[in-house]
């Protein structure tokens, strides 16, 4: 794997309206920091090329914290807007998870 430079560009930030569909019970981390995981669902209208695409997916997500807390509170089927970055869902692996870190 190669590594980025020192002085790289290292923008990973991701403001993303879904629905949530699935979620986790609440629970704490080790050294006590709440976490929770959930699925989140997208629909939407992008233009591309000069036209408009629509856009559907899924994606895994997870939230630490007063954030937890705070997605815990809201039932399966609410509307969310989503503050995070991206990172790998597993260490060794490579499919990605959002992790939340403002909830509007």
């Amino acid at each position: 794997m190669t590594q980025l430079a020192a002085d790289a560009p290292a923008t990973n930030r991701l403001t993303f309206d879904a629905l949530l569909t699935e979620r986790g019970a609440l629970r704490y981390t080790p050294a006590g920091i709440p976490a929770i995981e959930c699925s989140l669902r997208h629909q939407s209208v992008q233009a591309e090329a000069g036209s408009e695409r629509r856009v559907e997916c899924e994606l895994f997500a997870v939230a630490f914290g007063d954030v937890a807390r705070e997605l815990a509170a809201r039932p399966v089927g609410s509307a969310l807007r989503c503050e995070g970055f991206l990172a790998r869902r597993y260490r060794t692996g490579i499919t990605v998870a959002l992790h939340i870190t403002h909830l509007d």
